[in-house]
């Protein structure tokens, strides 16, 4: 389906219209430093057991926010407003709604998870409402029709593609017990993996089960099917318990997880002894370890009461930062439906990649990085195309 059905467009032109005559310009209010404000809304995953993750994003806007607010060049300052889906596609739409139905807010970074986001962009489109989620990888999302969507993160189908080549290509992988945990995120994830990784001769089982506090059984049912390495498609706080429970099993194998489980929360929670080893694959870089992003860390720490960064912490400033850049742009017609209008034409030199975007709302160029956990630390091991080579 194309991303601007001819409905879809109608049903724009007429919330765009009506937002615009509803929020007007942004800069009505004026900061204490006498510039404009413009308000931009946060959706993400803030309460739960994953919502690491969401801090993670939360925390890279607001080092951007306080950079552009610092910065004497910006004819305005930046406001947020936060709202909490939980990650749960339950939640999204009120979350979603929250920050519709504040006039003030302009676009919004996020949402975050796949599910969430699938059930809270019909009414951002709607709206007339730009999204720049920092985090949602199902492939899917840019073939809805959603006509205010898009992503600085690579979808799944890059993702999946490169973590299965890293298994047969490195790990030597034979046969791959994928697991995921039903969710968007996780169907998405395992869906892009597994056809690669049949397509390169390795056998391939493949199990879902949703979010549960006792894997013993699944654990059981993967130690028995005997494979080299087991995939799991979800979020860390399920791969935690799911890790303890084939360690104290015995299972000898390799355990591999994606972006959803890249997080020192996982660690935590598994217990260093049960996750060392783990590989974790992501289609984000490490800040923390890239000289070329130093500045961005040390502003971070400074932001966030000495907080590092983390799994989407880079990305969800990259995307902050792109809107400034198109609010700059716009001068004193920053509203709705210019940001809406003028944002697929940004080109934001960022921390993570050049934020520019195909015309379905995909990020152009992306690397996927792999991952492990040594001595209770999660480490990058590099590019996983460059890993191949070598």
């Amino acid at each position: 389906m194309g991303r601007r059905p001819i409905l879809g467009a109608i049903a724009l032109a007429t919330a765009v219209t009506l937002s615009a005559a509803a929020c007007g310009s942004s800069g009505d209010d004026t900061s204490s430093s006498g510039k404009k404000t413009i308000t931009i809304g946060f959706q993400g995953v803030l309460s739960g057991d994953n919502q690491q993750l969401g801090l993670n994003a939360l925390y890279g806007v607001k080092t951007a926010i306080a950079e552009v607010n610092a910065d004497a060049s910006y004819p305005f300052e930046l406001k947020l407003v936060e709202s909490d889906d939980a990650g749960s596609p339950d939640q999204g739409p009120t979350a979603a709604q929250k920050l519709i139905d504040n006039k003030k807010v302009v676009a919004v970074v996020g949402p975050m998870f796949s599910g969430a986001t699938k059930a809270s962009e019909p009414a951002y489109s709607q709206a007339g409402l730009l999204s720049v989620s920092p985090s949602a990888t199902n492939p899917a999302l840019t073939t809805l029709g959603f006509t205010s969507f898009y992503r600085v993160i690579a979808p799944d189908t890059v993702q999946g593609k490169a973590a299965a080549d890293y298994l047969a290509d490195v790990l030597k992988a034979k046969k791959v017990y994928s697991l995921d945990d039903k969710s968007e995120y996780g169907t998405g994830l395992s869906g892009a993996l597994e056809p690669e990784l049949k397509a390169k001769g390795i056998e391939v089982i493949h199990d879902g089960i949703n979010p549960t506090k006792d894997y013993q059984s699944e654990a059981t049912k993967i130690i028995a099917a005997k494979p080299d390495v087991l995939y799991y498609s979800g979020y860390y706080a399920e791969l935690a318990l799911l890790t303890k429970a084939l360690k104290d099993k015995g299972f000898t194998g390799k355990i591999a997880s994606g972006d959803g489980s890249n997080d020192p929360q996982y660690v935590a929670q598994a217990g260093a002894t049960a996750a060392e080893g783990v590989y974790l694959t992501c289609p984000c870089g490490d800040a923390n370890s890239d000289p070329k992003a130093a500045a961005f860390v040390e502003s971070f720490k400074k932001v966030n009461n000495g907080a590092k960064p983390g799994t989407y912490s880079g990305e969800a400033y990259d995307a902050t930062k792109a809107l400034a850049t198109v609010f700059k742009q716009l001068g004193d017609d920053v509203n709705r439906e210019s940001v809406l209008k003028a944002f697929p034409g940004v080109n934001y030199a960022g921390i993570t990649k050049t934020v520019s975007f195909e015309s379905n709302g995909e990020v152009k160029g992306s690397n996927v990085y792999v991952y492990q956990v040594k001595n209770g630390a999660i480490t990058v091991l590099g590019n996983i195309a460059d890993l191949i080579k070598a």
